[in-house]
C-alpha cells in the first residue's frame, strides 16, 4: 500500500501529504482566514501555530505511528486543501474520524465529497477499518451537504464536543460501516445509489428544535 500514489476520480485526487507541500498549504490557510476561521479547531490552552512545516512533520509522525493518514486534496494537480484521517483505532473498534478543509476558491466543484469518498474507500478497502465517522457543526451547511450526498448516517448530537473558534461547540455525528458500502462509497455515490435521507437530522437535535 503506497499512499503517496494519488487516488483519483475525474479531476479530483488525494495523496499523502509531503513536507514540500507546506508552503502551498500555508498560503491557502492564511489566504482563507475569513472562510475557514468559523470552522477551525482551536485550543482552550491558547493560540494554535500556523507553521505548516511543523504541522506536517507531526502529521507524518502520526502516520508512521499508525494513528492517522494526512492527505492533501488536489484539483487538476493543484492543492486545494487537506483531509485528515485521525484517531485510528485497531482491534475491536477498528475505526477512524475524517476532518477536512478546502480553499474558498475551489468550493462548489465537488472536491470535498469526492475526496471524502476516496479516503473512506481507502480506509475500508486498504487499511481494513470497519467504521468511519465525520463530526460537523450544525451551522456548517457546506459540510452537511457532503455527508448528505455520500449517504453517511446521522448518529446523534454531541454537545460541546470540539473546541472551535474559541469555545466548545456542539457537533452532529455521522458514520458509515464497511458492510453498508460493499461496492465502495465513491461508486455508490457515482451511480446515484446513496440514500437521500440517511444524514437527516431529527428536529429535536436541530438548533431551536426547527
Amino acid at each position: 500500500m503506497d499512499l503517496t500514489v494519488p487516488r483519483q476520480h475525474g479531476r479530483v485526487s488525494i495523496r499523502l501529504v509531503k513536507q514540500r507541500d507546506a508552503k502551498a498549504l500555508q498560503a491557502e490557510l492564511l489566504g482563507n482566514r475569513s472562510w475557514l476561521r468559523p470552522w477551525e479547531a482551536t485550543s482552550p490552552d491558547g493560540p494554535v501555530s500556523f507553521d505548516m512545516r511543523l504541522g506536517i512533520r507531526r502529521l507524518l509522525q502520526q502516520y508512521r505511528d499508525g494513528g492517522g493518514v494526512p492527505f492533501v486534496m488536489e484539483y487538476d494537480g493543484e492543492i486545494t486543501g487537506q483531509l485528515n484521517v485521525w484517531g485510528i483505532s485497531r482491534g475491536s473498534l477498528s475505526s477512524a474520524t475524517i476532518g477536512y478543509w478546502v480553499s474558498e476558491r475551489f468550493a462548489g466543484r465537488g472536491i470535498t465529497p469526492t475526496s471524502v469518498a476516496l479516503a473512506t474507500d481507502v480506509c475500508f478497502g486498504e487499511l481494513g477499518l470497519h467504521r468511519m465517522e465525520i463530526c460537523i457543526r450544525p451551522g456548517n451547511k457546506a459540510s452537511l451537504r457532503v455527508v448528505e450526498k455520500l449517504g453517511f448516517r446521522y448518529e446523534g448530537l454531541r454537545r460541546r464536543f470540539i473546541h472551535i473558534a474559541g469555545d466548545w461547540r456542539d457537533h452532529y455525528a455521522f458514520a458509515l460501516v464497511r458492510e453498508e458500502v460493499p461496492e465502495g462509497v465513491l461508486q455508490r455515490w457515482v451511480r446515484g445509489a446513496a440514500p437521500t435521507d440517511a444524514a437527516t437530522v431529527p428536529v429535536a437535535d436541530r438548533p431551536g428544535g426547527i
